[in-house]
């Protein structure tokens, strides 16, 4: 099995188990940690040994989303590539990771041991069962650092519709793992000490079914989406691109790291006229 440097991974009778290995960074996405799970993730969906994926976090944290100081570094960083191929090439390797896990041919297990925040939540609630311990927080805060949470979003609105994914992606505000599973997107909750050991016995659950049937079924599921979500993650590819140039986004993540209230620059361009005003 390969080493990676931002994951553990363990097999045990056709059960892999990867642990997202940045506890100092709440286990925060940055390009390493991303190219490392895709990569897992690929490898075990070609394995034959494989039968079930269960994915958690080290630490008190299950993901934070995508790595802030990596994105302000990123954003800063002079030369070539020139920063929007930078762009480009940061919000395709998070398609790429959440296409991977969305349509995995194995089934995926997320054992949601702490907060599962922006990217982390996407990972958390696509794979196909969800537990979580109940102090778990979700969200998608992206809007709160004057992001866009788009590559999310395309996925999002199949799994709420509409109405609750515009709650959840405008507001930014973190959720329950209670409230999580009242929206669908928590299958389960355990408390920390059953975590794994639930998500271990329904694996086992899932050994005794026939892999292939499991796998067609998966298929199928996939397919019924596949006449809009390719082209929903290329928008919001795009949709990313152009809020990692917008000056909302750079003051944001300045704002979070110096821990201060963001002073957005589209507030300015607002009218100052009441609404209504002649």
């Amino acid at each position: 099995m390969p080493h990676y440097s931002t994951l553990h991974t363990h097999t045990d009778a056709g059960i892999h188990t990867i642990l997202l290995n940045r506890p100092e960074k709440r286990n925060a996405l940055n390009h390493q940690l991303m190219e490392d799970l895709t990569h897992a993730l690929e490898s075990f969906a070609a394995s034959e040994t494989c039968r079930v994926v269960i994915i958690s976090g080290a630490g008190s944290s299950f993901c934070a989303g995508l790595d802030i100081e990596h994105l302000h570094t990123m954003a800063l960083a002079p030369g070539q590539p020139t920063p929007t191929e930078d762009y480009h090439a940061d919000a395709q390797r998070i398609a790429t990771l959440m296409r991977t896990l969305y349509s995995l041919p194995k089934p995926s297990i997320a054992a949601v041991n702490g907060p599962a925040i922006a990217g982390g939540m996407g990972i958390a609630t696509l794979c196909d069962f969800t537990l979580a311990v109940p102090e778990a927080k979700f969200g998608y805060t992206e809007v709160r650092i004057g992001f866009v949470p788009a590559v999310v979003a395309a996925f999002l609105r199949t799994q709420l519709g509409e109405k609750s994914s515009r709650d959840l992606l405008l507001t930014g505000r973190l959720i329950s793992a209670i409230e999580a599973q009242s929206l669908g997107l928590v299958t389960r909750i355990y408390p920390e000490p059953d975590l794994m050991r639930e998500a271990k016995s329904l694996a086992g659950r899932l050994l005794r079914n026939s892999p292939a049937a499991m796998e067609a079924t998966k298929r199928l599921l996939c397919h019924f989406s596949d006449h809009y979500l390719p082209n929903d993650i290329e928008t919001a590819i795009r949709a990313s691109v152009d809020a990692r140039s917008n000056a909302d986004f750079h003051e944001g993540i300045s704002a979070f790291l110096e821990k201060r209230e963001p002073h957005w620059p589209s507030a300015h361009n607002v009218a100052k006229e009441p609404v209504g005003a002649k």
